[in-house]
């Protein structure tokens, strides 16, 4: 190309490259050749100047107005957060047209927030990272109402202004072509897939399990909806039986101070540690040194049919793990995890107890889930979906790409992705 194609994408949920998929979609895009901006918050202790150029991608960051956790509390968040961006976006367009703007939900209707730049030619692509009607249904109120109809317009307006729609798996993608009403040749699945070449095992360091036999791990978000309480009530009912584990979890988050609070009411502080966020070395060492990873997210509206980056992340690493039953962790996992019936603590510990026991069926899963992760669910898969999906919304809107199509890209083009 003669000259670079500009990107802007818009991330709001979290700061990039903190946000492992949206800063997998820029990277990717870099190197196709696209010139990527990204507007997004500053994180809380990470991600904090207000401009990086971080291997070629251009990060702008604003001051984000943090919400409570209540219903109006993010209401708030994220009106800022559309002033902020719509305010980011225009100043970036006084540089040059953008020909393709992207934004990851939730909220659902970031693209507002660049409604002048499609006056200008812009294509639309709405990334659809979280269902938020059943994120609603999960954290507020599970009758629905006012509000959860609310959440409901907010997804068709993203729906109507995405020219092209990324569904994280194929269950959204088929919100997105029954609710959303979309053409299956505009809705390309493009998952959160591990990057092999990061995500790698190392040696394990026993000194990480404190002296136990087996380390259990836990490393992710920690909301109300990722079931942290969970695993911490199932370690409990673990401990009563056995004690030659320990186990460390990973991440923060707005729940991270009331799990570290009921660790401690159920006795478990000597066996249970929270580090809160840490770089992905530690991750990556820790995980390494993990006998058992822990999946507790409960099955709900919004869980059992969202792809838990966690699944996806331990099977890259050759970990066995425990999870509930719920539908895409089974479709992402297959034989490398276990299933604890929904939502039942009793289970999850037993399904753990049994796991320690058998060396066996720990290293068979832990082949098997290293084997599907280089096979089907690795970024290197999910890259080409995404540059089909490039392709498409430039020439829905006329821009020519045919120098950017590579023929692996060709064959992804009718919109799925492997699966």
């Amino acid at each position: 190309m003669a000259e670079p194609t500009r990107i802007l994408i818009l991330v709001q949920n979290e700061s990039v490259p903190g946000d492992r998929h949206a800063w997998n979609e820029c990277r990717a895009l870099d190197r196709a050749g696209y010139e990527v901006s990204v507007v997004c918050p500053r994180g809380l202790d990470r991600d904090r100047d207000k401009f990086e150029r971080i291997e070629g991608v251009e990060i702008h960051r604003y001051e984000p107005s943090l919400s409570n956790g209540g219903v109006v509390g993010y209401a708030r968040e994220y009106a800022s957060a559309l002033w902020q961006m719509t305010r980011m976006a225009r100043q970036l367009a006084k540089r040059g047209p953008f020909s393709v703007v992207h934004a990851c939900s939730p909220p659902d209707f970031m693209l507002l927030a660049a409604l002048s730049l499609r006056l200008r030619g812009a294509t639309f692509i709405f990334d659809h990272h979280d269902l938020t009607p059943e994120l609603f249904l999960t954290r507020f109120n599970p009758k629905g109402g006012l509000l959860y109809r609310a959440t409901l317009l907010g997804e068709q307006v993203a729906f109507r202004l995405g020219d092209v729609i990324l569904s994280v798996n194929a269950s959204y993608r088929s919100v997105a072509l029954t609710r959303g009403r979309r053409k299956p040749e505009d809705v390309f699945v493009v998952r959160t897939g591990p990057d092999l070449t990061r995500f790698r095992p190392t040696e394990p360091e026993p000194e990480l399990k404190r002296g136990k036999r087996f380390l259990l791990s836990y490393v992710g978000v920690m909301g109300p909806q990722d079931g942290v309480d969970h695993a911490i009530r199932a370690l409990a009912v673990l401990k009563r039986r056995r004690t030659d584990w320990h186990a460390t979890f990973m991440g923060n988050g707005e729940m991270l101070d009331e799990m570290r609070g009921l660790a401690t009411e159920l006795e478990l502080d000597d066996v249970v540690e929270f580090t809160g966020w840490v770089e992905h070395d530690t991750v990556r060492r820790v995980l390494s040194t993990s006998d058992v990873c822990l999946a507790p997210d409960p099955k709900n509206p919004l869980n059992d049919i969202s792809s838990m980056v966690k699944i996806s992340e331990y099977m890259a690493m050759s970990r066995p793990i425990v999870s509930y039953e719920l539908t895409e962790s089974r479709i992402s996992a297959g034989d490398a995890a276990v299933y604890a019936a929904a939502n039942d603590v009793h289970d999850f510990a037993d399904k753990l107890d049994a796991l320690l026991d058998d060396p066996e069926g720990r290293e068979r899963m832990s082949t098997l889930g290293r084997k599907r992760a280089e096979a089907t669910l690795a970024w290197e898969h999910q890259e080409r979906s995404l540059l089909a999906a490039y392709a498409r919304a430039l020439a829905l809107r006329g821009k020519g790409t045919a120098t950017m199509v590579t023929p692996a890209v060709a064959r992804q083009a009718d919109g799925v992705s492997t699966p």
